[in-house]
């Protein structure tokens, strides 16, 4: 196991920079998840560590050593790919050792490190089968047990679970989990599902364009997100944004925006002498949205564009000033397209976000966090 360290690390191809000034040290035995959108430069900061792609400047290092330039083989990681990469010839436990029988590792420790894997991952009973004869999730675990074997001082995961149906990640998920908390070897996963992100990782690394948005476990970003990109990135459904601007009136500080008012709580609210006035974005999450029986002051009202039903809860569409907000609520009576609605909002939970996109409560607390003493996360 070994701290690894990115050390401002810049990737061009040609002219264009697809990783900017990347700094991060990701702990011994940690579990760090890099997420975002295609193209953000995920899976090259993966190929860098992993020295399957040059790095243009910037220092790398795995433990004590520096790897910016070392060859591949000899930087001591394994990675699991998105695409099995089995030989479908060979046994699981063909595949599994092959790496181990080239090196020459002697046939004790290759049986030794088979069992342990084998037990880790729950493949006893597969391993003199063909890839053609299991499952994705049990050739992906293959993948995982090949990549075990090694006891390499870093795993790499490169969106392993993406050919995998819904209910095959949510399993696979809870299996690489597991494995890693037994192994305790250090680890970082690339994933555009944020699904995958908040439910594997002890830190989240937010990317967008090749540059770090937010730092932080994953309950730090979703509550208090960096600026406004993350906000929206992090939480399904995504947060809902309104225009607007803060007003002072004789109860205090006010949103203001088309057909909404919503008076502010003191503990959640930006710098009065700061902002009143300014131009500002609301962040309101859907389960911060709930069902009003009548209109009153810090309400908002619309009109119900879908109701999508998910069992136990609805997601209700509503049209307010020709913006579309999205209420998550418990399943009840069913409510008919262009029904008006009104939205209670819970106000001690409100973001806000500056015209350029950063947060405006960065260093207030949340009242959900469970330690009224945790700060939010950092983006360093």
């Amino acid at each position: 196991m070994a701290i690894v360290s990115f050390e401002h690390v810049r990737k061009d191809f040609g002219t264009a920079t697809v990783v900017h000034d990347f700094n991060l040290q990701v702990a011994d035995g940690e579990l760090v998840v890099l997420v975002g959108g295609s193209g953000c430069g995920k899976s090259t900061i993966l190929r860098m560590l992993a020295g399957l792609e040059s790095v243009t400047s910037g220092t790398v290092r795995i433990g004590e050593r520096e790897v910016t330039h070392v060859a591949p083989r000899e930087r001591d990681v394994a990675m699991v790919f998105q695409d099995y990469a089995l030989y479908p010839h060979l046994t699981a436990r063909a595949n599994i050792t092959l790496g181990l029988r080239l090196r020459k590792v002697p046939k004790a420790e290759i049986d030794r490190r088979v069992s342990w894997a084998a037990e880790i991952l729950e493949l006893q009973p597969f391993l003199d089968r063909k890839p053609k004869q299991m499952s994705g999730g049990q050739r992906q675990r293959i993948a995982m047990g090949r990549a075990i074997v090694r006891e390499p001082a870093v795993f790499l995961f490169d969106e392993p679970l993406s050919n995998l149906d819904a209910h095959l990640r949510g399993q696979m998920r809870h299996e690489i989990a597991r494995m890693q908390r037994r192994v305790g070897t250090t680890t970082l996963y690339v994933t555009h599902d944020q699904v995958e992100a908040m439910t594997l990782g002890d830190r989240l690394v937010v990317l967008e364009d090749g540059r770090i948005q937010q730092v932080g476990r994953p309950i730090d970003v979703y509550r208090a997100p960096a600026n406004r990109f993350v906000a929206g990135f992090i939480g399904t459904p995504p947060m809902n944004f309104l225009d607007g601007h803060l007003e002072r009136d004789l109860d205090g500080l006010v949103f203001v925006s088309e057909a909404v008012r919503i008076p502010l709580p003191a503990e959640r609210r930006p710098d009065p002498t700061e902002h009143s006035g300014e131009a500002v974005t609301l962040g309101v999450r859907p389960e911060d949205l709930a069902l009003a029986d009548a209109p009153e002051p810090g309400t908002i009202t619309g009109q119900l564009v879908l109701a999508e039903v998910l069992g136990a809860t609805t997601h209700l569409h509503v049209e307010v000033g020709g913006r579309r907000l999205i209420a998550t609520v418990p399943s009840g009576p069913s409510q008919a397209e262009g029904e008006p609605l009104t939205l209670s909002v819970e106000r001690r939970r409100l973001h806000f976000f500056a015209a350029d996109g950063s947060s405006l409560l960065q260093n207030r607390h949340d009242p959900r966090t469970d330690d009224p003493g945790s700060a939010p996360a950092s983006n360093t």
